[in-house]
């Protein structure tokens, strides 16, 4: 079978330090002649320049892959790994820097909320420009019109500038416009990051219903469980470098083990350096699973296990625990029981039951008390690790409010009959 879209040792370089300093004209002239390539079917990117030697970062390297009609393929990867990059190559958005791409067909994508609507246009009009830069004509636009609006679910908007839609609104009609187009190649980025249960079930039901058709998707999601729902073929980016492609289950597991397996350890053997002061030193910090989990999810319990070095004979010790979000946001503080210990090696643990976290990447601090209200030695990002989302028993797949995501015990119960007004 012959590849809808076929890349070939595609690199990207962008220059360390540089700001966006193209002229205004030059941006319009780039945009101009990726609408034109797209309108007469000249869907073919290359380009040969020579590595730079320095003053660069790569954010693609020599990345090649097939992919055929009707696939539905999962990109994977940390932040920085060059999964936006490809998309934006693919998009025709911005150029390679070396290696080149072969598209059989057209191209829709849906890469980041609002991406090619005008802010001054209402959605009506965006609607049809976005068709138009898609190469549709108006009477294949005006076909599939009431459908879009219909599945967007925004018809009493319809005539209000998008400047004025809140992120939910644009998501929904970005989606339906991308969807119902008819491209033969559809790029989604997140899509479901935003947007309630009942339009992320509708756009699943759309995603499958495209490579139904024998349309081809290319999926970007941090969300394991959504890419395992959707994709039978996933592909892990990271550092720029295509890492591995193959069956969804398979990929998603190596990739979840690869990023959580290093994080959760560190050891300090020599008591002159380690961390610490005159008072204590820290000898070890370990953050491990439950018994039976492969890896870190919302599920999963944890133990949380310090030693130090305690040098003050009889001093009433305990630690305090800090667990902060990626921000710096603190989540929680929980402090041991004061104990008096003599010289020696301190062994201190707990433990965070499953379900509590929230997805996401978290940082543990800690501070060694003296006295119960002397801090005597605090330590910054000890552990640092990531809490990976996992199976939900419901249809919605967005990221999931709050900063933690307990699971807390429900009732409920039938009163009895009464007649609504």
């Amino acid at each position: 079978m012959r590849p809808i879209i076929t890349i070939e040792n595609l690199s990207k370089k962008y220059q360390l330090g540089q700001t966006h300093t193209d002229m205004l004209s030059e941006k319009i002239g780039n945009s101009l002649r990726s609408i034109i390539r797209g309108i007469r079917g000249n869907n073919l990117l290359h380009n040969n320049q020579k590595f730079p030697l320095k003053n660069e970062i790569w954010a693609l390297k020599d990345v090649s892959l097939d992919i055929h009609e009707g696939e539905v393929i999962g990109i994977i990867g940390r932040n920085g790994a060059g999964k936006s990059t490809l998309l934006k190559i693919l998009s025709r958005i911005t150029e390679p820097t070396t290696g080149r791409v072969t598209f059989e067909g057209r191209v829709s994508s849906l890469l980041e909320v609002g991406t090619g609507f005008h802010q001054e246009l209402t959605g009506r009009e965006n609607i049809f420009l976005n068709g138009a830069i898609l190469g549709m004509t108006r009477a294949e636009i005006n076909r599939k019109f009431d459908e879009i609006v219909a599945f967007s679910e925004i018809e009493k908007f319809l005539d209000t500038p998008v400047k004025r839609y809140s992120s939910g609104m644009y998501v929904r009609l970005a989606f339906a416009v991308a969807a119902h187009l008819e491209p033969e190649i559809l790029i989604l980025d997140e899509v479901l990051a935003v947007g309630d249960a009942a339009f992320q079930k509708k756009c699943l039901g759309k995603m499958q219903a495209v490579s139904a058709s024998g349309r081809t998707v290319l999926f970007v999601s941090h969300n394991m469980t959504a890419i395992r729902e959707l994709c039978k073929r996933t592909i892990w980016l990271d550092g720029g470098c295509l890492i591995n492609s193959g069956d969804t289950d398979e990929i998603v597991t190596q990739y979840l083990h690869e990023n959580t397996r290093s994080v959760n350890e560190q050891i300090w053997p020599d008591l002159d350096t380690a961390p610490g002061n005159d008072k204590v030193r820290l000898r070890r910090a370990c953050l491990s699973p439950g018994e039976g989990s492969a890896y870190l999810s919302v599920h999963t319990p944890l133990k949380v296990e310090f030693e130090y070095w305690n040098a003050i004979p009889g001093a009433e010790l305990n630690i305090s625990l800090y667990l902060n979000n990626l921000e710096g946001t603190c989540v929680f503080n929980s402090d041991s029981s004061p104990r008096v210990y003599p010289v020696g090696i301190i062994r201190e643990a707990c433990n965070i039951p499953g379900d509590l976290l929230n997805d996401g990447t978290y940082r543990i601090a800690i501070m060694i008390v003296k006295d119960r209200f002397h801090g005597i030695y605090k330590l910054d990002d000890v552990l640092v690790f990531d809490v990976q989302d996992a199976e939900r028993e419901c249809d919605y797949y967005g990221k999931w409010e709050g900063m933690v995501r307990p699971k807390l015990d429900w009732t409920s119960e039938y009163i009895r009959h009464s007649e609504i007004c």
